[in-house]
């Protein structure tokens, strides 16, 4: 139930990114460790204090054990939960049941990859799905191009609508000086790049950089007294409904109109309370069925929504307000990097600042659409 979820019990104490863009000559796990101690020296915290780790690399399938032996640590819990970009937002809900419970004290949450430097490919294996194999698709772009599809079909949406949401990200990024990819952008640029998967451009797709971040989470008592303001977790909740996109029950509708609800539910909020969004935008078909499978906006309303700059600097929703995936970083996996923005704008120290934060919205996004995990923060304000 909704209600047993313990609002504002756990918070946010200490954040950090490492490595953002190019970070030739370091491995993942070295990557992931900077980023933790960096998050720790954030929050005021010794690594000492640390007794549940949370972790997902993409070279290591027994990362939670790894981790543990690389920090010289002997945790009471570790996570190693794979869903892909998703998966750190989970782990948001589980250190923070785990925090209300007494069951841990200390979470340390943290990801690194060093996609771009070690050749631009992941190293964990995509594996093949007997239905979709035989279509040759490219993956992932190809699973995202038969949703965008299904939506342009159906509500209308076009090529221009997924420019506006690639121009947004880069306005959003020329604000900021850790995003990797910055300068001009157009909708013309972006219409007139190269296809990669019809309908999608490679405007349309995220970037591929290296990249690290943490977040340290305890309990709100403790986080009180912490260096940085506290950032309480209000609500937080995952959904998976499929794994292959061809097993997709609406290509339209992603689990994220579950999550969503359900953290929304336990938040005591809803999307009108929400000062800003930050989105997994993987490609730019994410940001249009998320805003939508959110609440932003109604079904097959997202194209017009993000027109006219409305997700831009100065629009009618700030979404995305570091460059998101599309063009502040994409090392692999995003989720975590949502987070560290939300925590940003809430604590008033975000490159592009939006006036009077008090609720953030972090959405991850794991597969092929497959996995969706959203997780609300406040401010001191909001318990």
């Amino acid at each position: 139930m909704a209600g047993d979820f313990p609002r504002g019990q756990a918070a946010i104490a200490g954040i950090a990114t490492y490595g953002i863009g190019e970070c030739p000559g370091h491995t993942t796990m070295e990557m992931a460790a900077k980023a933790g101690l960096l998050a720790l020296a954030d929050a005021g915290m010794p690594l000492s204090q640390v007794d549940g780790l949370f972790i997902c690399l993409p070279d290591d399938v027994l990362a939670g054990l790894s981790f543990a032996e690389y920090l010289g640590l002997s945790p009471r819990f570790t996570d190693c939960n794979r869903t892909g970009g998703s998966a750190f937002l989970s782990h948001v809900a589980t250190a923070a049941t785990m925090l209300a419970a007494g069951y841990i004290d200390t979470a340390l949450i943290a990801y690194g990859s060093n996609q771009r430097s070690g050749g631009g490919k992941l190293s964990t294996p995509v594996g093949s799905n007997v239905w979709e194999a035989p279509y040759r698709p490219l993956f992932p772009a190809s699973s995202y191009a038969l949703a965008a599809s299904r939506h342009f079909h159906e509500f209308g949406t076009t090529r221009r609508h997924l420019a506006e949401v690639a121009v947004a990200a880069r306005a959003w990024a020329n604000g900021n000086p850790e995003a990797f990819a910055t300068g001009p952008l157009t909708i013309d640029d972006v219409l007139g790049a190269r296809m990669l998967s019809s309908p999608l451009s490679v405007k349309d797709c995220c970037l591929v950089t290296d990249g690290a971040a943490a977040i340290v989470m305890t309990r709100t008592d403790r986080a009180r007294d912490g260096a940085k303001p506290l950032v309480p977790v209000l609500g937080a909740a995952a959904a998976t409904w499929h794994n292959a996109i061809s097993q997709m029950p609406d290509l339209t509708t992603t689990a994220a109109s579950e999550s969503g609800g359900r953290a929304y539910a336990m938040a005591g909020i809803g999307p009108s309370d929400v000062d800003v969004v930050e989105l997994y935008d993987a490609f730019t078909i994410n940001t249009i069925l998320f805003l939508e499978d959110l609440g932003f906006c109604p079904k097959g309303e997202g194209g017009r929504f993000v027109e006219n700059r409305g997700i831009a600097p100065g629009g009618h929703l700030p979404v995305n307000t570091n460059g998101g995936g599309l063009s502040c970083c994409h090392p692999g996996m995003y989720g975590l990097f949502t987070i560290v923005e939300a925590v940003r704008q809430i604590r008033g120290e975000a490159a592009n600042q939006i006036p009077d934060v008090d609720i953030a919205l972090a959405h991850g996004n794991g597969g092929t659409l497959s996995s969706q995990a959203t997780v609300i923060l406040g401010s001191a304000a909001t318990l």
